[in-house]
């Protein structure tokens, strides 16, 4: 699994945090997300999947 991300279009609701919190983080500044690990291990597959559809701006994508 690879993660990409837009974060220009961000809104910074962190639902990916709650989520996969190992995987992402938000800036402290503005709370646009922040990608911790592009290449998450197996474990943590089932989380960002879940994060990257209850994304409401749609900025993360999953490559299998």
């Amino acid at each position: 699994m690879k993660i990409t991300l837009d974060a220009d279009k961000c809104c910074a609701a962190g639902q990916c945090v709650l989520v996969a919190p190992e995987v992402f983080d938000q800036r402290d500044e503005d709370g646009v997300v922040v990608l911790l690990d592009a290449e998450p291990a197996a474990d943590q597959h089932a989380a960002v999947r879940e994060a990257a559809a209850i994304c409401p701006a749609a900025v993360i994508e999953v490559h299998e």
